[in-house]
């Protein structure tokens, strides 16, 4: 399930304007409009690709309406950092909490 800074931010997107928009479609366009809003300027092809790519990863869903196609995530945001945390602990710290746990504490300063 690893995703690039711009996936995320395709994510976040789209989790925004689903809690937003009570259950709008939500199309590309939109996804660029709302990126474009934050300060990250990309182009429609570039979004939709990353947004093909994300769907053919099963982590979107897309479906048509009428002739146009819209997106949404396959789970919510919670659950998706839920299983990237889940991925992590997995792969670097042989899924050992407390181990990942102290060193993020150690690695960002957070023990005072």
């Amino acid at each position: 399930m690893a995703c690039g800074k711009l996936e995320i931010d395709i994510l976040n997107s789209i989790w925004n304007l689903t809690s937003n928009n009570n259950g709008k479609d939500i199309s590309i366009q939109d996804v660029v409009d709302d990126l474009s809003s934050n300060g990250i300027e990309r182009a429609y092809t570039t979004i939709k690709t990353v947004m093909d790519r994300l769907t053919a990863k099963s982590i979107l869903v897309r479906y048509k309406v009428g002739k146009k196609f819209f997106y949404s995530a396959a789970t919510d945001k919670e659950e998706f950092a839920h299983e990237s945390i889940k991925e992590v602990a997995d792969k670097f710290f042989n899924s050992d909490y407390a181990e990942m746990i102290r060193f993020i504490e150690n690695k960002f300063d957070l023990v005072k």
